[in-house]
Order: structure tokens, then C-alpha cells, then sequence
């Protein structure tokens, strides 16, 4: 039978066992509890700082309007200087890279509202189909004017998911705009719709966008959804983090496939209807 010492022993050890259990415990709820109120700080303040930018780009979105309209009217204004050739043409090229640059910035402006503002979407029953054909349609002209082909491979049948129309839009068209891009002025545009199921699992749609171009690097394919990375001179850097926002916005994703000289085929994947 234990003598009295050693239970005695035995229950001061128990007690300080669990005092150090317990104290463990609070360290570890107050750390976590301190964490989270760093990362609700972090947010607020990024909310903050996000609701800044998005003002500011508002308020130079405005004047840069007024300064386009001048620079037109200087444009025309110019024409008809009373002023030899050689100088009306000299004043013509600088109005009109001043409006080149306002073009420029405004555009810059308006891709980075749309990355920066809140996604709101109003999904209803839709044809992907039907989508990808009226972007077709709409982007036809661009494409061969930029010496494009551009070839549209339908799935049969209706593809139906819940899409906000203007928003899916949107993507595709910042895909197919970054393709057309990569090509430099040859090359062939694909738009391609595929039905995808697996076992227990709902059936998903796929819209694949792929180019001839020349690939993506390894390097850079780490880095191509990040806001204002870009390989293309007088590119934003926003076309492509914008469309994956959008595309996740609707439960789906964006993946990427390329080969350096082979192209690269970007999928938007949506759940189906």
C-alpha cells in the first residue's frame, strides 16, 4: 500500500500537470485570439485602403475625360492652322500622343476598378453555347483585322449552367483579348466547349480559349495571375486576375496550359445546370 509521501507526491504532480495543461491551452487560445484580431485589423485596413483607390481612380477618371475631349478639339484645331505642313503635321503628332496616353490611362483606370471592386453576380439558367457564340460574333471583325483566325468547336446540345451573363462575359473576353495579344498579329483563336464528368461527382462545363502562340514560360507561369505582372508592352496586368476572380465568383476555376512555341490553352471550368 502507497505511504502518505508518495500520494501525496502523486497528486501534487497531477496538479501541476494539469496547471500546465491548462496553461498551455490559454497561451494558445490568447495567441490565436491575438491573431485573429492582427488579421480582422489587416482586413479592415485593406478594405480601407481599397475603398481609397477606388475613390481616387473615380475622381482622375473624370478630369482625364475632360483632357481627352481638349486634346480632340486640339487635334481639330490644328488642322486648321493657317501653318506650313511640315508644322501642322509636327503638332499633329504630339496631340496625338497625348491622346494615346489618356487612351492609355484610362483604360489602366478601367481594369483596375473592375479588379478592384466587389463581384456581385446574378446567375440564371444559361447556354454556354449561346454565350460563346455571340463573343464570336462580336470579336470576328478584331480578329481578322489583326490578322487572327479565329474557329468556334460547340459541344452538341445546350450546355446549361448558372452564369451571370455579363460577368462570364467579361472573362472569356479578357482571354481572348490576351490570346489575340500573345499571337502578334498570327496565329489561330479557339474557342472550345466540352462537357466534363467524373465518378460522384456533378457534371462540370469547360470553355477552353487556346492560341498558337508562343507558349508561356515556366518562369512567368507562376506569376501570370498576379495583378500587374505582364509580358506585353502597354499591358495592364490585370486582364487575367480579373477573369479568375470572376470565373471562381461562380464556383468554377481558370486553368492554364502551355507550351513554350506551342501555344497555351486557358480553361474556364463552371459547374453544370
Amino acid at each position: 500500500m502507497p505511504d502518505l509521501p508518495s500520494i501525496l507526491i502523486g497528486f501534487a504532480l497531477g496538479i501541476l500537470l494539469t496547471a500546465a495543461v491548462a496553461y498551455s491551452l490559454v497561451v494558445r487560445h490568447l495567441a490565436r485570439q491575438r491573431a485573429a484580431e492582427k488579421r480582422a485589423r489587416a482586413a479592415e485596413r485593406m478594405a480601407e485602403i481599397g475603398s481609397m483607390t477606388g475613390g481616387l481612380a473615380h475622381e482622375i477618371k473624370n478630369p482625364l475625360s475632360t483632357i481627352g475631349l481638349n486634346a480632340q478639339l486640339l487635334d481639330e484645331g490644328v488642322a486648321e492652322l493657317p501653318i506650313p505642313p511640315e508644322d501642322k503635321t509636327r503638332l499633329s503628332r504630339r496631340v496625338a500622343a497625348l491622346r494615346r496616353e489618356v487612351d492609355r490611362l484610362r483604360g489602366i483606370l478601367t481594369d483596375f476598378l473592375q479588379f478592384a471592386g466587389q463581384v456581385r453576380i446574378e446567375p440564371i439558367p444559361t447556354d454556354l453555347n449561346q454565350i460563346v457564340s455571340e463573343l464570336a460574333d462580336f470579336f470576328m471583325p478584331q480578329a481578322q483585322q489583326q490578322g487572327i483566325r479565329l474557329r468556334v468547336d460547340l459541344a452538341p446540345g445546350p450546355l446549361m449552367a448558372s452564369l451571370d451573363v455579363g460577368h462570364i462575359k467579361q472573362a472569356i473576353l479578357n482571354l481572348m483579348l490576351n490570346a489575340v495579344q500573345a499571337m502578334s498579329g498570327t496565329g489561330e483563336l479557339i474557342l472550345r466547349t466540352t462537357r466534363q464528368s467524373a465518378p460522384d461527382k456533378k457534371p462540370e462545363l469547360a470553355l477552353h480559349v487556346i492560341d498558337t502562340g508562343p507558349g508561356i514560360d515556366a518562369a512567368a507561369m507562376d506569376k501570370i495571375f498576379q495583378p500587374y505582372f505582364t509580358t506585353k508592352s502597354g499591358g495592364t496586368g490585370l486582364g487575367l486576375p480579373t477573369a479568375r476572380r470572376l470565373v471562381e465568383a461562380h464556383h468554377g476555376r481558370l486553368e492554364v496550359h502551355s507550351e513554350p512555341g506551342k501555344g497555351t490553352d486557358f480553361t474556364i471550368v463552371v459547374p453544370g445546370a
